[in-house]
């Protein structure tokens, strides 16, 4: 199960003789990995009634979406749902309806053995991950830099070629990239230059260098700009304390680490704010004054983000909202299974944390996933993953890992948007701005 790439679609279209209809009401970002680009993402995260109409919008796109998968899939799947979660049943529920009722003919497939299984979930569930700094490649660029369909704008980076200000970032395209898109930062340097040493090799053969020598180019560019964003913010300092906080224990020396950062006058007011929120999702409830003392220093210290946004958090995904165990730590068993995760496959402190996407998965393949309504005892072996809410790239490295894993399932994930930590934060402010308006009328 895969999603095919337009090339190869307008290719067959074109060959074919006999008409074709193609459902693509969605961005495929890589061959496991697609979105919606929803532009009201915040929409999820506000309760129904306080703005019907639009809450009504959001449902019916995802579930277009969805369809739209299944339709290019040619799959009717068993669908299921998190079960806390009235945003993932609604969108489930109108799924299931569309496909096996007023729809039921478009997707009359030729039935297979095992069904393919559609999972909807919320990405609230896991805040952790859009909490923290990523540091892989692919999230990195996007978090940094940005993103859009596979495109990098470099506009604003200094003064380049005109060719070198909008470039596509694909896996299909660029084989460097597809290489080094799941390597962790600090490889990434090593990496271009063997790139530019084969680029000066190619170049004394009088081989036709121009592919090569554009893809240099761009990465150098890249990669040095985003390791002067790294020095200017320091944000290594600044992820290795979020990894502390996503992965291990010590509340006292994380309590410290971050008041140490939060004073650092490099440290960037969104950086601070990843780093109160990390502190108040992991031990809100161990140590209450401790939080309230970084909400103080957060007021003190942030011109643009105060301590209200970090509560909303903690309404919509603190310890009571949620049903994964993002932190290993409600029992000892679980304690083991998040060491073991921090150091088997691990190249270093900065990679440590894993989505929970990661267990959602490793459940599925086992037969025992919980928390999610009816899930069906015989493992399937295609999976699509929807996250209300959004993807990240962290995710959809987990995902391509898996797949590569050999465990008989494929998975197939995908969201209402593609997530890093600024999307994530201006969905907050819009989605708190709403609330408040509402509960201010009420």
């Amino acid at each position: 199960m895969n999603l095919q790439k337009e090339e190869f679609l307008v290719d067959s279209i074109y060959k074919s003789k006999e008409p074709m209809i193609f459902y693509a009401d969605f961005v495929a970002i890589d061959p496991y990995h697609f979105t919606l680009n929803m532009p009201s993402n915040h929409i999820y995260m506000l309760p129904a009634v306080v703005d019907p109409s639009n809450s009504q919008h959001f449902c019916d796109r995802v579930v277009d979406g969805i369809a739209s998968i299944f339709l290019a899939l040619k799959r009717r799947p068993i669908i299921r749902y998190q079960r806390n979660s009235d945003i993932a049943k609604r969108i489930a529920q109108e799924t299931a309806k569309l496909m096996y009722q007023q729809e039921s003919g478009l997707f009359d497939f030729r039935r297979m053995e095992v069904s393919p299984l559609l999972l909807v979930i919320d990405g609230r569930d896991d805040p952790v991950d859009l909490s923290g700094m990523p540091l892989c490649f692919d999230a990195m660029v996007h978090e940094l830099i940005g993103i859009q369909d596979n495109k990098v704008d470099l506009r604003n980076i200094g003064k380049l070629p005109k060719d070198q200000q909008e470039v596509v970032l694909s896996s299909e395209q660029d084989a460097f990239f597809k290489a080094n898109m799941y390597e962790n930062f600090g490889d990434i340097g090593m990496n271009i230059k063997r790139l530019v040493d084969e680029f000066q090799q190619i170049s004394k053969s009088n081989q036709s260098i121009q592919t090569i020598e554009d893809m240099a180019k761009f990465h150098v560019t890249l990669v040095t700009e985003m390791s002067k964003i790294v020095e200017e913010r320091k944000l290594m300092l600044v992820s290795e304390t979020e990894q502390e906080l996503a992965c291990n224990g010590g509340q006292v020396a994380t309590f410290e680490a971050v008041t140490n950062l939060l004073n650092n006058e490099s440290v960037s007011d969104i950086d601070r704010l990843r780093l109160v929120m990390l502190y108040a999702l992991r031990y809100k409830k161990e140590s209450p004054v401790q939080l309230m003392q970084l909400f103080n220093k957060l007021a003190s210290r942030s011109a643009k983000y105060k301590p209200g946004l970090v509560q909303f958090v903690l309404k919509q995904a603190g310890v009571d909202e949620r049903t994964g165990d993002l932190f290993g730590n409600r029992d000892l068993l679980n304690i083991a299974r998040n060491m073991a995760r921090g150091v088997k496959g691990v190249e270093n402190v900065y990679t440590q944390h894993q989505p929970l996407l990661f267990q959602t998965m490793e459940s599925i393949s086992k037969g025992q996933l919980r928390d999610v309504e009816s899930i069906s005892i015989i493992v399937p072996q295609e999976v699509v993953i929807f996250i209300v809410g959004g993807t990240t790239y962290e995710e959809s490295r987990s995902v391509a890992l898996q797949n590569a894993s050999n465990s008989g399932i494929r998975f197939i994930l995908g969201g209402s948007v593609v997530l890093n930590s600024k999307r994530f934060l201006k969905d907050l402010e819009e989605a708190q701005m709403i609330a408040r308006s509402s509960t201010a009328v009420i």
